[in-house]
């Protein structure tokens, strides 16, 4: 652990396969809601660049898909991302659960790392679910089968946890400048993180099929001058005549549900009151498309 008074700066990269709780720690060690959270795979589609900046050091941390057999043009987008977070970074942290055995896509990550000379740090995620003496043994078997820089057990309900988390994480960065001025937390538009926010509350309350059919957009976001509101007109986008109205539900009860938990998220990020208006509109098998999938901010050139 480096004890020098240096400042030190750098970027981490969060792989693991889909689900592990990537976003959940980097918004932790944020502080902040940045990536979207769900139960479901796939939540996060792009790279999510965040800066946590300390009295020291500085690191940006780049959120990445979660690593999985891609099924369309989409999904290469995402497997393309997070590949290419693996390289020309200081750090990669690779989040796992702690599994009886590990897994066959875990082992498939595995050997992409044994491609990089970056230094691997292994998170174990989780260990709040499983005894002490099992975590032992996870971590007994994957030092096995990888030379990890280190492996840490990781808690996200404890704040120790966090603390020992980012101490890690500054004992590996490299002496460097400040990348972002100190009080940035993300370089992620607004416009993008209020899509992520509505996108994410659809994939918390929608049934199964739908969710990684949907995209959103924002059309427009203006302040109105004579009161401090926010008017948003976003669109969702479906691949289906059925998702439509499974997304609208009975009455547009569940446009409803979905737009006002999305407004508050979205209020509490803007710091204003928000006038929240979503538009439901079917666009068949975007995910396949080339064109769409550029207009809604997958461009595989730009990763």
């Amino acid at each position: 652990m480096k004890t020098d008074n240096k400042f030190r700066s750098g970027f981490v990269s969060i792989i693991g396969r889909p689900n592990v709780g990537k976003s959940t720690i980097m918004n932790l060690l944020i502080g902040e809601k940045i990536s979207i959270i769900s139960h479901r795979p796939q939540t996060t589609r792009n790279q999510i660049k965040t800066i946590l900046t300390e009295e020291d050091f500085q690191a940006v941390f780049i959120d990445t898909p979660g690593l999985h057999t891609p099924k369309s043009k989409l999904g290469d987008y995402m497997i393309k991302a997070a590949e290419n977070a693996l390289n020309e970074v200081d750090i990669v942290l690779y989040v796992v659960e702690p599994y009886d055995d590990i897994k066959k896509s875990d082992m498939d990550i595995i050997e992409r790392l044994r491609k990089i000379k970056t230094p691997v740090y292994l998170i174990i995620n989780k260990t709040d679910t499983v005894e002490k003496n099992h975590i032992l043994k996870v971590i007994d078997a994957y030092r096995r089968v990888f030379d990890f820089k280190e492996i840490t057990p990781f808690c996200a309900i404890k704040a120790s946890d966090r603390d020992g988390l980012i101490s890690l994480i500054k004992g590996g960065l490299p002496e460097g400048p400040m990348y972002f001025p100190e009080d940035m937390i993300t370089d992620q538009p607004e416009r993008q993180l209020c899509c992520e926010i509505i996108r994410e509350k659809a994939l918390r309350l929608l049934d199964r099929e739908v969710p990684h059919g949907i995209a959103v957009e924002i059309n427009s976001m203006k302040k109105r001058d004579d009161r401090e509101l926010i008017d948003i007109e976003a669109v969702v986008y479906c691949e289906k005549n059925s998702h439509k109205g499974i997304i609208i539900g009975k009455n547009g009860a569940m446009l409803k549900k979905i737009g006002s938990s999305a407004r508050y998220d979205i209020e509490r990020l803007l710091g204003s009151k928000v006038n929240l208006n979503i538009w439901i509109k079917v666009r068949k098998d975007w995910r396949d498309k080339e064109n769409l999938l550029n207009e809604l901010g997958y461009n595989r050139k730009q990763i």
